[in-house]
């Protein structure tokens, strides 16, 4: 399988790049294949563009966004990483979503309504806060999350909602310790959610 590693932080040495790639390093061990997009080192522009929105004329991609679904043509599943920021992704991260899979990759218009184009693949999510687990979890902002960020874009593309996986209490003085807990659970999600490579999936 090739997984499409989608990571929406501007600082390479950043808890969110940690994860990505423990990421890497997991699906990679198991026979899996790795293709980076880092969005800010990429310099990705996220704003939508005026002949990019469907009118009754059709609609025009950009030459930026055209290569960018090419790079991701036979990709399987698509993992994003990122911090949240006002409980919310990264604006470089829903503008890559609104840019690349809108209309012609994620779905198409059709009488009434839209079809899913990324059928059969798959989403998976991994996301970090400086609030505390039990916050996260008592207010509802990450179920919040799920249900209009990832379950909605998984519904509309077709794709398969595989977890998502939030890790809180990132804060800057953060011990190697609890790091190395969280992207334990990083592997174990990968274990979870991807068989080895030859070897059949436990039913």
């Amino acid at each position: 399988m090739r997984h499409a590693l989608i990571i929406a932080h501007p600082n390479p040495k950043s808890f969110t790049h940690s994860v990505a790639r423990a990421y890497n390093a997991a699906i990679t061990a198991r026979g899996h294949e790795a293709v980076e997009r880092d969005l800010y080192a990429m310099g990705f522009d996220p704003c939508l563009k005026r002949e990019e929105v469907p009118t009754g004329r059709g609609y025009q991609t950009s030459p930026d966004a055209a290569a960018e679904r090419a790079r991701l043509a036979d990709i399987d599943v698509f993992a994003l990483f990122y911090p949240w920021w006002f409980n919310a992704p990264p604006a470089i991260l829903k503008g890559y979503v609104d840019r690349i899979f809108s209309t012609g990759f994620g779905y198409r218009p059709t009488f009434g309504g839209s079809e899913p184009l990324l059928t059969g693949r798959k989403l998976i999510s991994f996301s970090s806060s400086g609030a505390p687990d039990s916050w996260v979890r008592e207010t509802g902002a990450l179920n919040n999350l799920i249900a209009g960020f990832d379950r909605h874009l998984a519904g509309v593309c077709g794709l398969q909602f595989v977890d998502h996986v939030h890790l809180g209490g990132v804060v800057p003085d953060i011990t190697q310790e609890s790091v190395e807990d969280m992207l334990a659970e990083v592997r174990a999600a990968v274990a979870q959610a991807f068989p080895q490579v030859g070897v059949p999936a436990s039913v």
